[in-house]
């Protein structure tokens, strides 16, 4: 479908870095093992590693390999326009940026209630389709994050959309916030193919509390990202998984389940079950670092990195007491440093009350 050689897709918002620059070489070996090995689809936004992203691709894929080799997915993010005017020379921007003259997916990013509104009022879905009469992009779909009911409207209003990527895993499946299992169940009501996102939900189902990795220890087989990995490739209807790779090592154990897919035994699933049920319990913030609410502090306070701190304390792993706390943050905004602007939640994909969880690192670390 689409072109897609196999279910299972290069993320390009964590990518590795040298210094405040992408690591060209690592990513171009990258890109060279993941199209040896005979997957094809890489996924991008301006907004990513502030631009870097796109202008890594171009010197890491598109100039290294024939266009017709692999799909490539950019986004219409709203941070980048505020009028149907601008939508057109942000896309010339964007196609210039990855050296490539089409895209094969433009996704209106982090779609979500007032989001859409503002998507609208700026005629993006009229104009995209446009761009494809024009033969600027080939799919329309929509990256989201919000309630189901929202899903529901936005797919009844554009019929157009031809896929819809959103945030699916085992710790989000029954989640309030997230609605992974009910988004997912609208996309198949409206035969929307299910493009999946945050699988690892940020590292978090990577990184596990000592109880529940103690479950798939018990089964002496696989990564915990393969567990989660496959675990959302199992779906019918998700036709790419998508992983935000920063190391070859990363992805090659990525590849090394995801060549010749095989769904989760049912011991597998019980074990994600047990798993699921340890983290609900814990005191952890779900936070899948992703950075957006970083761009918008004033304070510039590494909110991501102070969460993944906290989880960690409470999760028992070692490597997160007050005194790591200071040594990261010793030359940086510290958590207190906070003006409560809101900023940062009010671009949080997980719609996190940022402002008070931040009190709780200060009460924990600093108090």
């Amino acid at each position: 479908m689409f072109g897609i050689k196999k279910n299972f897709g290069f993320g390009c918002m964590r990518l590795k870095m040298n210094g405040t620059e992408v690591d060209h070489t690592e990513f171009a070996k990258m890109v060279d093992i993941f199209m040896e090995n005979g997957f094809n689809y890489f996924d991008t936004a301006h907004v990513y590693i502030d631009g870097k992203s796109e202008t890594a691709l171009r010197e890491c894929l598109t100039s290294r390999y024939p266009r017709e080799s692999y799909i490539l997915t950019d986004k219409l993010s709203p941070s980048n326009f505020d009028s149907q005017e601008e939508i057109r020379p942000l896309l010339d921007l964007q196609l210039e940026a990855c050296g490539v003259e089409y895209f094969d997916f433009w996704l209106m990013h982090a779609m979500n209630r007032d989001l859409f509104e503002k998507y609208k009022r700026c005629r993006a879905f009229e104009t995209t389709l446009e761009l494809i009469k024009e033969g600027k992009i080939k799919h329309l779909g929509i990256s989201f994050h919000d309630k189901a009911e929202v899903l529901r409207q936005i797919l009844t209003e554009y019929p157009q959309i031809e896929a819809v990527q959103i945030q699916f895993n085992y710790a989000d499946y029954e989640d309030e916030n997230v609605e992974s299992r009910k988004c997912y169940e609208v996309c198949r009501e409206f035969g929307k193919p299910v493009i999946v996102m945050e699988p690892v939900k940020g590292g978090t189902l990577v990184n596990l509390p000592k109880e529940a990795q103690a479950v798939f220890d018990e089964l002496n087989g696989g990564s915990n990202a393969s567990y989660a990995i496959r675990y959302t490739a199992g779906f019918e209807g998700v036709i790419m998984v998508l992983s935000g790779m920063g190391s070859i090592e990363m992805m090659n154990d990525n590849i090394s389940y995801m060549k010749e897919f095989v769904p989760l035994s049912e011991e597998e699933q019980e074990a994600v079950r047990k798993v699921t049920e340890i983290l609900r319990s814990q005191e952890q913030i779900p936070c899948t670092d992703c950075k957006y609410c970083v761009a918008d502090c004033p304070a510039n306070i590494s909110i991501p990195e102070m969460f993944t701190i906290y989880n960690g304390k409470k999760g028992l792993r070692e490597g997160n007491s007050k005194e790591d706390y200071k040594r990261i943050f010793k030359d940086r905004a510290k958590a207190s440093d906070c003006i409560e602007c809101g900023n940062c939640e009010s671009s949080c994909p997980q719609h996190l009350s940022i402002r008070t969880l931040l009190k709780e690192v200060v009460s924990e670390f600093e108090n």
